[in-house]
């Protein structure tokens, strides 16, 4: 995601992560990886369970998911992959494209 950032930007849209792990860890892979979009912790799974995306196979973390979420807070898109597999970006911007 982070080498296609600045084309998600340039479609108008905002890329954020979530995820399942604690602060620390999370500051960690984004300080590891050099990541430029906010990555968000939600350690509670709050967020992960509101938007479905509990890996069933280990529900101590979040399988691979995409959504597209207007400014009004409406899911335009979403995509709810199997775990260890993740929306190529191509079709995120396509989506965001179709908006």
């Amino acid at each position: 995601m982070q080498q296609n950032y600045e084309r998600i930007q340039a479609a108008g849209a905002e890329l954020i992560t979530i995820s399942s792990d604690n602060v620390a860890p999370t500051k960690k892979t984004v300080e590891n990886h050099g990541l430029e979009y906010p990555v968000l912790s939600d350690n509670k799974k709050e967020v992960i369970t509101a938007y479905n995306v509990i890996d069933q196979s280990d529900t101590s973390i979040a399988r691979p998911a995409a959504y597209i979420i207007t400014p009004d807070g409406k899911v335009a898109w979403k995509s709810l992959d199997a775990a260890a597999v993740r929306v190529p970006t191509a079709t995120i911007l396509t989506e965001l494209g179709k908006l």
